[in-house]
């Protein structure tokens, strides 16, 4: 039940353990509650080149059909589309509920659930300033019902999954180029018993090898969910079958997707399963083999959490996530593992969210930022951010590049930067404005930390860049 509070809520907290960890304060804001101008986002945020963060809502908007909107990392939000402006001829989509994502073009593009003329979902391109295009709709013999967000590979195309429809109606996986030609790359169910998985609803993960990495929700060995790996061709592997332990112990139906550190390990949680069967947090290799590194609610209540979604590595070198329930109050938590399964954690309140089911992004200004699927002042859910104390950072679009090639930086107070080096490097660069610098991969690049120093500092970028052959 929602408590009754203004719109804005901060509160300094600490990450907590069994017991309290010594560590700076930390600043949680509730930086915007939503109300009507959108409700209900079940998806993450994506920062842009233009500094603003983007995200949608399942709900809300004009129409009542969901939303994307745009918000300064201050809390300023402004709605640039309104699914569904023909009431009930929803060519363009409704309940958008995947991640955005920023292509190299500088669009973002995405999902919907439902609509198209088939309603089976669709496919589209917006631009920063709200021009949306609709590129491809489903007719169920390419997919259906698409709610994982798109990703961008090394080779200019998006990836993403369909939860249904298809071949065998259990979900595909599929390319799309940026004009919206698609092509099906996989259908899953396509062997006995469904032991290649069904119901893929996360995004996918480029490794560093190059290959796609993602999970199935149902099927598998056990018919708890997979995790496979798939080629940019389509030719798929799985790599483990929930449910394989004791009591599903190893953990069961994962609805969210991978991450990769640097060793080249791949880490990602489970809904359900483990001892407590409540979500698990596990690694795997890329060749399968699988480590369960934390079990939720083994604290009194669930404090710790239970139900645990996405992760993000952040630029410390741990993981962070969030639970859409338990906690202390039972609306959820935010929480802290390092790569090696020690666990701290933050609780909701209600009032600053309720059921955090989307996954975080880490800024350039070292702020994290989520959203909550109900809470806040309305009911309605909610954005937030979370200050740790990270330092600042910038970041690449792509993360990988031949010589010459163009690439994006993007940052936070970019204004007056005097140097741009690509592992040692010297490149030339324009700076865009104060988030945004172009530069291309000088001569004699090799593979990375790509380096910005400006008035204020140096900053690195929070992954490697890749310079290809």
């Amino acid at each position: 039940m929602m408590k009754s509070h203004g719109w804005k809520h901060t509160a300094v907290l600490l990450f907590l353990a069994a017991t309290a960890i010594v560590s700076p304060a930390q600043t949680f804001t509730a930086i915007h509650s939503f109300n009507g101008n959108g409700a209900s986002p079940f998806a993450g945020l994506v920062l842009a080149t233009d500094g603003n963060l983007y995200g949608t809502t399942t709900a809300g908007g004009a129409y009542f059909a969901g939303t994307v909107f745009k918000i300064t990392p201050t809390g300023r939000l402004t709605t640039i589309y309104s699914f569904c402006p023909n009431k009930y001829d929803c060519s363009d989509g409704l309940l958008p509920d995947g991640k955005l994502v920023q292509a190299t073009d500088g669009n973002l593009y995405g999902t919907t659930l439902h609509g198209g003329p088939d309603e089976w979902g669709t496919i589209f391109k917006i631009t920063p300033e709200g021009t949306l295009t609709t590129l491809h709709t489903f007719d169920y013999s390419d997919g259906g019902f698409p709610n994982a967000g798109l990703m961008q590979a090394t080779d200019g195309n998006l990836y993403g999954s369909s939860s249904g429809a298809g071949t065998y109606n259990w979900g595909t996986i599929f390319r799309m180029n940026l004009d919206g030609t698609l092509a099906t790359l996989y259908n899953f169910c396509s062997q006995m018993n469904c032991s290649d998985g069904s119901e893929p609803q996360a995004a996918l993960l480029q490794a560093k090898e190059g290959n796609l990495y993602g999970t199935t929700t149902r099927g598998g060995a056990h018919g708890s969910g997979t995790i496979f790996k798939i080629s940019l061709g389509g030719t798929l592997t799985t790599l483990y079958s929930f449910c394989a332990q004791t009591n599903c112990t190893d953990g069961a139906y994962p609805y969210t997707g991978l991450v990769q550190s640097n060793d080249g390990s791949l880490y990602g949680t489970t809904g359900q399963g483990g001892a407590y069967n409540n979500g698990t947090v596990f690694k795997i290799s890329p060749t399968g083999t699988l480590t369960t590194l934390y079990e939720f609610c083994a604290q009194t209540n669930c404090a710790d959490g239970s139900f645990p979604y996405g992760l993000v590595l952040a630029t410390d070198g741990n993981l962070y996530g969030t639970t859409g329930g338990g906690g202390i109050h039972g609306d959820g938590t935010l929480f802290r593992i390092t790569l090696s399964g020690t666990l701290r954690t933050l609780s909701f309140d209600g009032n600053d969210g309720e059921e955090p089911i989307a996954n975080l992004m880490q800024a350039t200004n070292g702020n994290f930022y989520g959203t909550t699927y109900s809470g806040g002042a309305y009911n309605q859910g909610t954005v937030f951010q979370l200050s740790i104390g990270l330092a600042p950072f910038v970041e690449t679009l792509p993360i990988s590049g031949k010589v010459g090639a163009i690439v994006d930086i993007l940052g936070t107070n970019l204004t007056g930067a005097t140097s741009v080096s690509f592992n040692g490097t010297a490149a030339t660069f324009t700076v865009v404005s104060a988030s945004e610098i172009t530069t291309t991969v000088p001569s004699g690049a090799t593979t990375g930390i790509l380096t910005v120093t400006t008035p204020s500092g140096t900053l690195n970028s929070n992954v490697v860049f890749r310079v290809r052959q």
